[in-house]
């Protein structure tokens, strides 16, 4: 019997430029395959048919994984007005329609709405969970499910495109647990004239953008190859958006086994989270308390 390939512990982030009618989870399984990689997830699932970034962590990097999950992205989407369905996007089935089509002034009065903090039911075909079993299943099932609003922070959203009366182009930025399908759905509602995504693809989440992405068909060239480990970034992309403090020797070997060690700080304050590195390398993630860090997260990592 052939013996199965050893993993490697490779660590790191890459940003994939997710295809539509590909699950998330499929796209990351396709990374790790490809890295031959002993651990990987991802920052923020993506419905099968929505395209755009999607950032995977490989190794250690996956500690960092909710970081990234709980800073803010950005969707470009396109609204079809009039219809309704059963899923809140194309490939649901119509439940709803009229022939009402509102003004652009009135689309643009209405998004003020869905500003700041606001409350969001999310689609029944969702993730979601109720009782332990996914939203999805259930209404699949046929099931009379209701699920609760959820709190939702949305920076901006705002109207980039009217191609036609039927249709009307958004851009979303917003923080963890957003439904774009609910802020069509929701938009529909209010404009009285119903409504569903077309068209969804992420155009940033976090510090990772499309221009910083790889396709799946680059993933599938590059498999198994030094040149696909050079599109993968460094850990710390993951904690952009944490303070940097630095280690001496002792510090970082007392970090390392999980225990409070000197650190070298600049501008932060006490009880602020911020990592710490040793010789450029992430050494551990933590709260800042008069002159030590206390990790909450320490990496594996070679020097």
């Amino acid at each position: 019997m052939a013996r199965k390939k050893k993993s490697r512990d490779i660590s790191g982030w890459i940003a994939i430029d997710k295809p539509a009618g590909m699950t998330s989870t499929a796209v990351v399984n396709k990374v790790k395959w490809a890295f031959g990689a002993n651990k990987a997830g991802h920052a923020g699932t993506l419905d099968p048919e929505a395209t755009g970034v999607l950032a995977v962590a490989l190794g250690e990097a996956t500690k960092t994984v909710p970081y990234i999950t709980d800073a803010l992205k950005a969707y470009e989407f396109t609204v079809t007005l009039g219809v309704a369905t059963n899923t809140d996007d194309a490939e649901g089935e119509v439940i709803a329609q009229s022939d009402l089509r509102p003004s652009d002034d009135q689309i643009k009065d209405q998004l003020n709405a869905f500003l700041g903090d606001i409350q969001q039911v999310p689609p029944k075909f969702s993730a979601v969970k109720i009782d332990g079993e996914r939203a999805y299943k259930l209404a699949r099932d046929g099931e009379d499910i209701k699920l609760e609003a959820r709190a939702l922070y949305v920076d901006s959203l705002i109207m980039l495109d009217r191609p036609d009366a039927d249709h009307v182009v958004l851009e979303m930025v917003c923080g963890k647990g957003g439904y774009v399908r609910s802020i069509a759905r929701d938009l529909g509602a209010a404009l009285g004239c119903y409504g569903h995504v077309k068209w969804l693809r992420r155009i940033w989440s976090g510090p990772f953008e499309t221009s910083d992405c790889v396709t799946v068909d680059q993933i599938d060239a590059l498999a198994k190859t030094p040149e696909l480990d050079q599109h993968l970034l460094p850990i710390q992309v993951g904690l952009d958006g944490l303070p940097e403090v630095t280690c001496s020797d002792q510090g970082a070997a007392r970090l390392r086994n999980g225990n409070p060690g000197m650190v070298f700080a600049h501008d932060v304050e006490y009880g602020e989270e911020c990592w710490a590195s040793y010789n450029g390398v992430p050494v551990a993630v933590g709260i800042y308390k008069s002159g030590e860090l206390h990790p909450s997260r320490v990496f594996v990592l070679p020097d």
